[in-house]
């Protein structure tokens, strides 16, 4: 009898330790970092080739590869997502921990090979809603988290993009920015991707926000690869500070 009323107590210990050894095993990084790609209508396909080759670019670049290196962790772990309307958001390279160039390399394939995920309308805040259920599930310990939404227009649908921002920023993730200027908008893409005081301005008042957050201003696909390369040097190496708009 006391044999087995000592198994019934020692369980919940021992389910209790495991859970603790479960949490002590999760790898710590610098930064957890979802980039979220928009990939709706109003981008075509050049531009969409353009898009996955810089980030893959950036990725695997020395430079980047040494800022990760650097940090106190030297490692990042990333996702990368393409997203386009409200109900649109799909994981297009899962969550990796990238320490040296050969794990940068595996992600990178990954991106340049993977078919386009949709060609919606545009819902920003369903992009960052998908991105924080993404960092929920990175199985990482993470020193930071950041989401890095890119896009060349404004929030057209879904929920409003501010709330979703405020949601997140209070939870303490950073969203950073990537501001895509369309030089070659069709029909009535042209409001969408132009709105009233310009892309740039409509990000930085309702797409960035949270500690040491940043807006960089892409002024056309050509050159996104040289933008995502300075783009991931600075979170990598981010330490908090004022908001700030970066020109490529």
């Amino acid at each position: 009898m006391h044999w087995t009323r000592g198994l019934r107590l020692a369980a919940p210990a021992a389910v209790f330790l495991l859970a603790c050894g479960a949490a002590r095993a999760a790898e710590s990084v610098d930064v957890a970092l979802v980039l979220a790609a928009d990939v709706s209508r109003s981008i075509d396909d050049v531009e969409f080739q353009l898009q996955r080759k810089g980030y893959a670019e950036g990725i695997t670049s020395p430079r980047v590869l040494t800022a990760i290196q650097a940090g106190v962790h030297h490692a990042i772990a990333i996702c990368f997502v393409e997203w386009a309307g409200p109900e649109e958001q799909m994981v297009v390279a899962k969550w990796s921990v990238i320490r040296d160039g050969e794990g940068a390399s595996e992600f990178a394939s990954t991106l340049l090979s993977a078919p386009r995920s949709y060609t919606g309308r545009t819902s920003i805040s369903a992009a960052v809603d998908f991105a924080m259920m993404e960092l929920g599930q990175s199985g990482v310990q993470a020193e930071r988290r950041v989401i890095d939404i890119s896009g060349d227009g404004t929030n057209n649908a879904g929920r409003p993009v501010t709330d979703a921002r405020d949601e997140a920023v209070a939870k303490g993730v950073t969203i950073n920015g990537l501001a895509i200027i369309n030089e070659r908008p069709e029909g009535y893409f042209f409001a969408h991707t132009s709105p009233p005081g310009g892309l740039p301005n409509y990000y930085k008042e309702n797409v960035v926000g949270g500690n040491g957050s940043f807006l960089t201003v892409v002024k056309n696909f050509d050159s996104f690869g040289d933008a995502i390369t300075n783009k991931l040097l600075t979170e990598i190496a981010s330490v908090g500070g004022a908001s700030q708009v970066v020109m490529r």
